[in-house]
């Protein structure tokens, strides 16, 4: 069903007002089938009686004379008019209803036509058998059009409330489970910080509840796990710094063998820094306004000790952007150095809005292998380092660790291979910070 919401709260909404609906819909029909129509056809039944008593000794055709019009107006408050003269008074306005027509025919003993006109009062016309070619006007005195527009009023204005009441109970109802996916979102994103008020049904109390419980204990694997990272590279960095201190001591023939173990101690100690980078945790509270033209400018001109050529094409409208300037600009580290190990020829970095200027887009540009397209989405994951086609160097963290940057920004990361060869590393900075993030 494209219609039907998806929510929790939606669906409540949507299953109280279909209820109500239906409830108001029985409610009007009955009203109109066991009040307003047993009404009707009872004055029905009374104008009919009243009609065929007057007319009791006349036959049809019989001619009605103004004196006997005045007469039956005088004892009855009922008009006897020509049709040119019910005209004149209403009669083309009105509406005609067979089944009330059908109603005075059984009554009259013969055919009978009835029309109402919707006026103030409301003015009912009979055309009796025993004089056709006349019409009888019967003003209905406290019977209003107005009364069933009152009870249709009524009914709309309940059916109103009851919905608007039933949406401010499943808002109530819901109200919990939105914080919940609120502070679920902090804990993916490392904000361990938020304790949720255990408050509304039984059943959301016991999740509230678990799920604070599970907060506390992912905040306490999360310090284990920093603690224990901690102590790994400091007793790893004890050992490798004696290491290269006796690599330093070694003869002038043994250069060969010190220039490979020095390679070595300097990748190992670059791992150790990329693990220790993964595991960091870079929080919204750290974000500033930043001028990120300047910022990507200042990484690609670190970047040109590599000897290669690197162009940088900015968009100068850019402006200031919320990010954290140290962990953005790992994050352009991380893309411009897999692009340099993973191509021969020149490096694109670009900055640029998306299409809805809700992002500030950052593509860096290779022109190597690229990555296979099932592979796209699966090289974020952590050691992951994708095809062969591209090496085995490094840790697999590099852009592990790009995306749990950009996600502490709300961003995006994306990757595509280019239709002239090569592969486009881009991540989307959104330029305003989102309401659930302040």
């Amino acid at each position: 069903m494209g219609m039907f919401p998806r929510s929790a709260f939606g669906q409540t909404v949507f299953l109280v007002a279909a209820l109500l609906l239906i409830n108001q819909i029985v409610s009007y029909v009955t009203v109109s089938l066991y009040v307003v129509k047993p009404t009707i056809e009872q004055v029905n039944l009374m104008l009919a009686k009243q009609i065929k008593t007057v007319f009791i000794d006349w036959e049809e055709g019989v001619e009605v004379t103004d004196e006997v019009s005045e007469k039956f107006f005088e004892i009855t408050g009922i008009e006897v008019m020509t049709q040119r003269e019910a005209m004149r008074n209403g009669l083309g306005q009105s509406r005609e209803y067979s089944g009330l027509s059908r109603s005075m025919s059984e009554q009259l003993n013969g055919f009978a036509r009835v029309r109402i006109s919707q006026t103030d009062p409301l003015i009912y016309w009979v055309e009796a058998p025993q004089a056709p070619g006349y019409w009888v006007k019967v003003p209905l005195i406290g019977f209003k059009e107005s009364n069933l527009e009152f009870l249709t009023f009524y009914l709309s204005s309940i059916g109103f409330l009851s919905v608007l009441g039933g949406w401010l109970f499943a808002r109530h109802l819901n109200r919990p489970l939105k914080a919940l996916q609120h502070a679920a979102i902090k804990v993916g994103k490392g904000d361990f910080n938020t304790k949720l008020e255990e408050e509304g049904s039984t059943e959301v109390i016991e999740v509230t509840r678990a799920f604070n419980q599970m907060s506390r204990g992912i905040a306490a694997l999360e310090n284990d796990r920093r603690l224990l990272m901690a102590g790994v590279s400091h007793d790893l960095r004890t050992p490798l710094t004696r290491i290269r201190l006796a690599t330093e001591m070694m003869v002038d023939e043994d250069d060969y063998l010190r220039e490979g173990i020095i390679y070595d101690i300097e990748d190992m100690n670059s791992i150790i820094d990329q693990f220790i980078e993964y595991l960091r945790h870079h929080k919204r509270e750290e974000q500033s306004y930043e001028d990120i033209n300047a910022l990507i400018a200042d990484v690609v001109q670190s970047e040109l000790k590599h000897q290669r050529v690197i162009t940088f094409e900015s968009n100068p409208n850019l402006g200031n952007i919320p990010i954290s300037a140290v962990a953005i600009k790992r994050v352009l580290t991380n893309m411009i150095e897999n692009a340099l190990r993973y191509s021969q020829g020149d490096i694109e970095v670009r900055s640029y809005f998306s299409c809805n200027k809700k992002y500030v887009i950052v593509a860096v540009n290779d022109n190597g292998p690229g990555i296979p397209e099932s592979e796209l989405e699966s090289v974020f994951e952590p050691f992951k380092q994708g095809d062969a086609a591209r090496g085995s160097e490094g840790s697999g963290l590099g852009l592990a660790i790009i995306k749990r940057i950009v996600d502490m920004h709300d961003g995006k990361v994306k990757l595509e291979n280019r239709l002239e060869g090569g592969l486009s590393a881009q991540i989307y900075l959104p330029i305003k910070i989102q309401n659930s993030a302040q």
